[in-house]
């Protein structure tokens, strides 16, 4: 059989195990964060967050027709395009080893041997099958996300490098560089990963073709890689839509004509000027021009898929990200504007002051029939500034963590020291190295380990001397506990070593890929503050490159091996000794935490939220997983049309809070704004800052809604440079109630019509008002109880308006109802329940994510979700027995017995289990209270005995916190289990306290 038949094979092979290790742990429903959002757009064609992803949405259309109209199946099908395109992007991978792998091996010219074969493809299997199951890349695979077609992307365009320049001084090679410009056209309506291979391509071809390779010409040709790669990065993708804009004021503006005719008129002339210029290099056989016309053609084809963001902006979808319906907003939607744009080369310390500002290019909106001035973008001055600035937010939360992290007192000013030290303590080390070493040494578990390179959550590990530290039992016995003991670390490192000795050039060009697909987007983006989640998916382009190395490490010990024994047995020793330790390690340890075959809880949490709401109800949700999962349920499988999500992240934009006053989306009406586009356009009203005009009462909310949107000069307040603004006057605010229309409207039962207020009074809570806020006054002024007002379980009180009185929860929702405030009951507003509609609600409505039986879950469902679930349940159960309902109360406590797992994940859930068994106490079932005293006390003591070891190895290392709230928890369960004669058990959990209190007097509190 030929060496490429051969090839082909073996790369189809890695095709298949990775496929059929994807399928079979795909994730059978949508997942959390950006994939309900993904695959909504994708089902509906939509407007995703940007930059938006057009191609990957309508690649995830054609897998969603896979249902064949079964809506609950569209995530699985979805999911499976992620799967597959993960899967091709393995099958790529080897064959890029194993080309790199041949020319280590092999001189051009030279035959081939047999075991020179073997271990070509020895090497191939050991990095592409060692990548397959890599935690990153893997966690990707099986849900619908970006990455996974990137990464095909970028294995392609690196293959197909490779493969022009195996075949450079044939006819018709450059056909190669044509397919990567294509393919890079693609992958920017998927992903921007794919252009950061652009420095490292530059360099194979430079290499390839100039004869005088020398440090100088190798410095020059890398420039003019990051030069290209800015090119496209800024040039094509951004500038090409900036002067089709201007092109489309002038158009508009000037001659009077319909939006868009100028943006088409640039992009016919763009095209005409392509068409001309490749008919211009073949008349005048200029063959440089030509191949340089043709890839700039194909780039732009591919790029076209962005056509799809306008037309579909124009159709008014309901997810319609920032509406870019016209060239400029279009441009700033490619160009993020909606987020913070990080400095780069220069800006300011955290603690610089504004002392002057400069002005910027004009900015314009769409208006009724002109684009209309928004005024010019303005740039604040500081007076503390410094070169590459890493520490530069002034968030007070930010600043706090800077302070915290750098050891910095108040007052203290930041040095650049300090900013050096937070960008390779921070930046680099804890939000980049530690990510690849998960990958390829190991790690402890999922948890969030942004906030401390100390301790073991969120940490890597080798894994070698793990249990002769004293680790807790739940940590050893957790699913994400996946030591790899540096092994792939290791030969990845002898593989890099191998490949710079013997081909410098090729080595390069590796280390340039890992380096821009990792590093260099850690400077570029500049992270400034802790993330909502791990970042590691960003950098999965580095570990690609790494893996590389891994597959050639399998010829660096063979190489060595060599020295021992005849060139066949060490070629077959290496490849066995090499999949032993990569593949087949990674898979072995990784598969228990990557296997999502058995989980549903985004879907079903999201279908609790949405089951939760009243007929017709108005449901504010915050963040993303309390939205995207509910997108997902609602856009894709139709569950609750009736209900209308509003996400309050998105809802200080005019874009969205103009989409919601005018849309009517699945079976709901548009929300009841009444305040006309110009009162909230963007630049008006961005913030009313409040600005007490002492008034002695509540105001009605009416009044002063009207205040805040009055046009008269009586209702703003003039600044020293003459300008005027709407201010707040109050922030005591009521609103009369109407206990008709709300036993009409079906807000409460009869029955508890004489629990309602006649006024609902309450305090705002914030300084000023976001556009946002001033929907929601809106909304809640002239709602008049029609339409239920929702909020989700995990809303910060400060999003209510101040409201939380009267927010009663309903199970996973909060639900605004004018009951008289029982403040006399309890001070902690959190317990309020409407508790028999909650008690239906979970008890005969609500689906639970197969989390009992799952093989495994992840940190969002068992510790955020999981925790608002035993929260509910533990409220449930307090308020029906407070209401007379101890049998009801005790059916809740076995229900979540019945389908939550036995899992504690951290010391939080801790004190919420102990009272799960004082209601088990209180309610007469000895036994249940007795299960969840010896499971928390089991906890408790595994967590205290591994702190003890830390106290008596390294004092500093301790999690007082943990070792106080643990022996507070083994006191509380002491004198309950007393209380309720629990003798043995009692007498276990007293000689426990005192133990522990002997143990850990130094780090208690005093008596």
């Amino acid at each position: 059989m030929s060496y490429q038949k051969i090839n082909n094979l073996f790369g189809w092979l890695c095709f298949t195990v990775a496929a059929l290790t994807y399928i079979l742990t795909l994730e059978p429903t949508v997942s959390f964060w950006d994939c309900g959002e993904f695959i909504s757009c994708a089902y509906r064609l939509q407007v995703s967050h940007q930059p938006g992803y057009p191609l990957f949405a309508m690649l995830g259309k054609a897998f969603s027709l896979l249902s064949l109209g079964d809506r609950s199946k569209v995530a699985y099908f979805t999911n499976l395009g992620s799967a597959l395109a993960s899967s091709a992007a393995i099958m790529f991978l080897f064959w890029t080893i194993t080309a790199l792998a041949k020319k280590l091996l092999v001189k051009r010219g030279e035959l081939q041997t047999t075991t020179q074969t073997i271990m070509i493809m020895g090497a191939g299997l050991v990095g592409a099958l060692g990548f397959t199951y890599t935690d990153t890349f893997w966690f990707s695979a099986v849900e619908t996300i970006v990455f996974s077609p990137a990464m095909l992307c970028t294995a392609v365009v690196f293959w197909a490098i490779l493969k022009w320049e195996a075949h450079a001084d044939e006819p018709g090679a450059d056909r190669y560089l044509v397919l990567i410009a294509y393919v890079m056209g693609l992958s920017i309506g998927i992903h921007l990963l794919n252009l950061l291979t652009i420095p490292a391509l530059t360099l194979v071809y430079y290499f390839r073709r100039h004869k005088n390779i020398n440090f100088k010409n190798t410095l020059i040709a890398f420039f003019a890689g990051v030069l290209l790669l800015a090119a496209v990065q800024f040039g094509i993708i951004q500038y090409t839509v900036k002067f089709a804009s201007y092109f489309d004021l002038f158009a508009v503006n000037n001659m009077g004509m319909p939006f868009n005719t100028g943006a088409l008129v640039f992009l016919i002339l763009l095209i005409g000027g392509i068409a001309w210029g490749i008919a211009y290099s073949i008349k005048k056989q200029k063959p440089m021009l030509n191949l340089i016309m043709v890839c700039l053609a194909f780039l732009y084809l591919g790029y076209s898929s962005f056509t799809m963001i306008p037309i579909r902006a124009h159709a008014n979808t309901d997810l319609n990200n920032y509406h870019p319906d016209n060239a400029f907003k279009l441009g700033e939607y490619l160009g993020r504007e909606q987020y913070l744009a990080p400095p780069l080369l220069y800006g300011p310390y955290f603690d610089g002051k504004a002392i002057d500002q400069k002005e910027g290019v004009m900015q314009y909106r769409k208006g009724k029939s002109k684009y209309e001035e928004i005024g010019k973008k303005q740039e604040l001055i500081y007076d503390h500034n410094t070169i590459a600035p890493r520490i530069f937010s002034s968030d007070p939360k930010d600043v706090s963590f800077y302070k915290d992290w750098l050891h910095l007192a108040d007052g203290q000013a930041p040095t650049f020291t300090d900013n050096l030290n937070w960008m390779f303590s921070w930046q680099l080390y804890q939000m980049y190295f530690r990510y690849f070493m998960w990958n390829f040494s190991g790690r402890y578990n999922d948890q969030d380990g942004q906030y401390s390179t100390k301790g073991v959550d969120g940490n890597w590990t080798t894994g070698w001397l793990d249990h002769n530290r004293h680790l807790p039992q739940s940590l050893l016995n957790n699913n994400s506990y996946t030591p790899l003991y540096a092994l792939p670390l290791i030969i990845g490192l002898l593989g890099a070593i191998y490949h710079f000795k013997r081909r410098k050039q090729d080595a390069m060009v590796i280390l340039v890929m890992y380096f821009f697909m990792g590093i260099a987007i850690v400077l570029y983006v500049n992270q400034y503050n802790l993330q909502p989640r791990e970042r590691d998916y960003s950098y999965v382009g580095s570990f690609y490159a790494f893996a590389i190395w891994i597959g050639l490490g399998v010829l660096a010990i063979a190489d060595f091996l060599m020295k021992k024994m005849n060139a066949r047995t060490a070629s077959y020793l290496s490849i066995g000794i090499c999949l032993l330790a990569v593949p087949a390690l990674l898979a072995h340890q990784e598969w228990k935490d990557h296997d999502r075959s058995t989980k549903t809880t985004a879907h079903d949490m999201a279908y609790n939220y949405l089951m939760s709401c009243p007929k017709n109800a108005i449901l504010f949700t915050y963040g993303d997983n309390d939205t995207y999962p509910v997108w997902y349920d609602q856009e894709v499988e139709n569950i609750r049309p009736d209900v209308r999500i509003v996400n309050l992240s998105l809802f200080a934009a005019d874009w969205y809070i103009h989409h919601q006053q005018q849309i009517r989306m699945n079976q709901s009406a548009p929300l009841p704004i009444t305040m006309a586009y110009d009162k909230y356009k963007d630049g008006v009203r961005d913030v009313v800052r409040f600005n007490d005009a002492k008034i002695p009462d509540s105001v009605e909310l009416k009044e002063v809604f009207d205040f805040v949107t009055s046009e008269d000069a009586r209702a703003k307040v003039e600044y020293q440079d003459g300008s005027t603004e709407n201010y707040l006057p109050t922030k005591n605010f009521k609103l009369k109630v109407n206990k008709a229309e709300v036993l009409s409207n079906h807000v409460v039962s009869p029955d508890q019509k004489n629990r309602l207020a006649d006024t609902m009074e309450w305090k705002y809570p914030g300084s000023y008002l976001t556009k946002g806020n001033l929907a929601m006054m809106d909304i809640i002024a002239h709602n008049d109880w029609k339409r239920p007002i929702c909020f989700t379980m995990g809303m910060p009180d400060g999003e209510m308006l101040g409201m939380k009185p009267y927010m009663y929860k309903e199970g996973f929702i909060y639900h605004m109802i004018p009951f008289v405030p029982d403040l006399a009951a309890t001070n902690n507003q959190i317990d309020k329940t409407n508790t028999l509609v909650m008690y239906n609600n979970m008890m005969t409505k609500y689906k639970w994510g197969n989390m009992k039986h799952a093989r495994y879950l992840d940190e969002q469902s068992a510790g955020l979700f999981y925790h608002m679930i035993m929260i509910n349940f533990i409220n449930l159960s307090q308020n029906l027995a407070q209401e007379g309902h101890p049998d009801m109360a005790l059916k809740s406590l076995h229900c979540f017995d019945d389908v939550m797992p036995a899992i504690t994940p951290d010391m939080n859930t801790v004190s919420n289990k102990y009272y799960i068994a004082d209601s088990a106490y209180h309610l007469k079932d000895i036994n249940l209270g007795n299960k969840y005293i010896n499971h928390v006390a089991a906890y408790v003591k595994d967590q205290l005995d591994y702190n003890y070891s830390l106290l008596k190895d390294n004092a500093d290392t301790v999690n007082v916190r943990d070792i106080q709230m643990g022996v507070s928890v083994i006191n509380a369960m002491a004198t309950l289990t007393k209380q309720y004669r629990q003798t043995d058990l009692n007498a276990r959990l007293e000689n426990q306290l005192k133990d522990y209190e002997n143990k850990f007097s130094a780090v208690l509190p005093k008596q």
